[in-house]
């Protein structure tokens, strides 16, 4: 059984840091694809940053040049969260995909597994 397990949520001040990370156990195979995509209550989730085992990359737009996300070639997936505003505050998920991905890689129905979540607030 796959499991994603979420860490590194917080309170910050606008333009603080924060650095998200995701462990992933079970099965091998669910690590080939990773992604963190935010959700506010009441709206879809939006994908923020994918990452396959090849180390290909996908970013939001509002994402590009913040936001960087990276793996430790094991089974752990990080968010690096930095300049942070207001407007970055939402729940964040950590997912993964057992094909890699090198199109569509921001779709929520690309994935399979989730997490439960780590919260981000952002204060001004």
């Amino acid at each position: 059984q796959v499991q994603l397990v979420e860490s590194g949520g917080g309170s910050v001040e606008s333009g603080g840091s924060l650095r998200l990370s995701c462990v992933v156990s079970g099965n091998t195979y669910a690590r080939y694809n990773m992604a963190w995509f935010r959700q506010t209550p009441g709206k879809r989730r939006e994908g923020v940053a994918s990452i396959n085992t090849d180390g290909w990359k996908e970013y939001a737009i509002a994402a590009e040049g913040r936001l960087i996300i990276s793996h430790d070639n094991a089974n752990t997936v990080f968010l690096q969260m930095n300049i942070l505003n207001p407007e970055d505050t939402d729940m964040y998920y950590c997912t993964s995909s057992l094909v890699r991905l090198r199109i569509e890689a921001l779709k929520e129905n690309k994935y399979t597994y989730w997490g439960q979540g780590t919260q981000v607030t952002v204060s001004s």
